[in-house]
């Protein structure tokens, strides 16, 4: 049995939030501004201050995504990382994008040098990460993650798996708290990758 890395792809593989800030501001005239907390509430329109409603904020989203995609670019060192796990353990890449999106998300991280299993997701990702425990039966299981709600939702379903906060995006990470549910926060791969090694490896937290 091989370890088996489960990891996020958007502040973690690649830079998504800066990138669709920029295009908000150039296609719809809304100034981005995260924090870290809720999506809706960082978005305002330039002409009169006003926040942005949720649905239109998954309007917006459903907008970027596909069709903007190739704005998006490498997290540091994230290529480099995986390419030295993938030599011991399976690798797949939990995202949670509509479906239709699947194929778009492969093509767009093997132009980054990135070609592993992609799985799209709606919702908590505790479910679909017990079925991949299920379906590949590893060794050991990390997962990677930069959204708390991910690290509790995979603490409930498979707490077998040992959970690593990071958020890549540096503009957020210093306004975002660890997760509560994770066993470790790392916003680098350079220092991720030795923490998963040594989880694959069998070492104790």
């Amino acid at each position: 049995m091989k370890p088996l890395l489960i990891t996020d792809c958007d502040e973690v593989l690649l830079h998504m939030v800066r990138h669709f800030g920029v295009w908000l501001g150039e296609t719809h005239d809304i100034d981005f501004n995260p924090d870290g907390a809720d999506f809706a509430n960082s978005m305002r329109r330039r002409g009169d201050s006003s926040v942005i409603a949720r649905e239109e904020m998954w309007g917006l989203l459903d907008g970027f995504f596909p069709a903007e995609m190739e704005r998006q670019t490498l997290v540091p060192h994230a290529r480099e990382a995986l390419a030295a796990l993938a030599e011991q353990a399976d690798i797949v890449v939990l995202t949670n994008l509509q479906d239709h999106c699947r194929d778009h998300r492969i093509a767009q991280l093997a132009n980054h040098g990135i070609a592993h299993r992609v799985e799209c997701n709606q919702g908590g990702k505790g479910s679909p990460v017990a079925r991949l425990i299920e379906e590949f039966a590893p060794s050991v299981a990390v997962f990677v993650d930069d959204l708390a709600v991910h690290h509790e939702s995979v603490a409930k379903h498979a707490p077998e798996v040992f959970r690593l906060h990071m958020v890549a995006e540096p503009s957020l990470a210093p306004n975002v708290a660890r997760a509560p549910h994770a066993h470790a926060r790392i916003d680098d791969w350079r220092d991720a990758r030795g923490w998963i090694e040594a989880r694959f490896a069998g070492l104790t937290l």
